[in-house]
């Protein structure tokens, strides 16, 4: 390929950084293609009507209305999809007296069957989903959190994996605007190793709504990350001698525990005294 002694052109349904070799990806073209929209569906299909040669234009077909509409819908993008069903549906359906071959709308749902649903569970659109599954929560969107908690289920990704995710989120986003939440979410993740699918799709649910509609505060998230920053970029604080362990052996010759303020034997349970070296401020209500 360096050297040009061969042009390699390829297709797949896969991402190809995913799934392609790094060193050929890196010397290669990459061209993203779309779903087609449904309309360009409807020409393809229009088209084939009329195809003798590769399509099925030897048939004397007759669509009735919507019939063709119902095709490039639930073909979700894939023209391929589109007409394997046009073609199901032209071959398996007796002609009428006058010769026709008529495709009702009945017939085409029967042709397409159930809806596939474009997703790969290790690859671009399993990351896509889950991606705007989660952002939909942190933004306060029950409807299109269920849509894509539905399209995930339908999908068959591991509702394990879900709630999971829910967790995180409910930890992350939600904190402790609403503690609840978290616990409606380690029950929803409970629920579903106990009951299992189907119905564990309604403990989900209910999750994801709760923490949807739930406000929203990432101070938890942002204090952790915070103090984990400066654990790695800084010199790390040691701890002062009144808040070491002092029930051994030797401890106060040390001068661990010496000076201890016990917070209980004041007002309200609550003193000043030092908990840090350095003075830090990670939790910002």
């Amino acid at each position: 390929m360096e050297e040009g002694n061969i042009t390699l052109i390829a297709a797949t349904v896969e991402n190809p950084f995913f799934y392609v070799n790094s060193a050929l990806l890196s010397r290669s073209q990459v061209f993203e293609l779309k779903p087609l929209l449904t309309e360009d569906i409807l020409k393809i299909l229009n088209r084939a009507l009329t195809d003798k040669e590769r399509g099925v234009g030897n048939l004397n077909i007759s669509p009735e209305k919507g019939s063709l509409e119902h095709i490039a819908k639930m073909a979700d993008g894939d023209a391929r999809k589109a007409l394997s069903a046009l073609e199901i549906a032209a071959l398996t359906t007796q002609p009428g007296e006058n010769g026709k071959i008529t495709i009702t709308k009945e017939i085409a749902e029967e042709s397409i069957q159930k809806k596939a649903i474009v997703y790969d569970k290790k690859g671009d659109q399993h990351y896509g989903t889950i991606s705007a599954f989660i952002k939909s929560m942190r933004g306060s969107d029950p409807d299109a959190a269920i849509y894509y908690l539905a399209k995930m289920l339908y999908a068959g990704e591991d509702p394990r994996f879900i709630a999971r995710r829910i967790v995180i989120c409910a930890a992350e986003d939600v904190g402790l605007k609403d503690p609840m939440a978290l616990v409606l979410a380690i029950s929803a993740l409970k629920a579903v190793e106990f009951v299992g699918m189907p119905e564990a799709r309604i403990p989900l649910a209910e999750a994801v709504i709760y923490i949807a509609n739930a406000p929203k505060s990432n101070s938890a998230y942002m204090a952790i990350e915070e103090a984990m920053k400066d654990i790695a970029e800084e010199e790390t604080m040691e701890v002062p001698d009144h808040l070491k362990g002092s029930n051994y052996s030797g401890a106060k010759k040390l001068g661990h525990g010496t000076g201890y303020k016990y917070p209980h034997d004041y007002p309200e349970g609550k003193v000043e005294q030092e908990y840090l070296k350095k003075k830090k401020k990670y939790y910002k209500p």
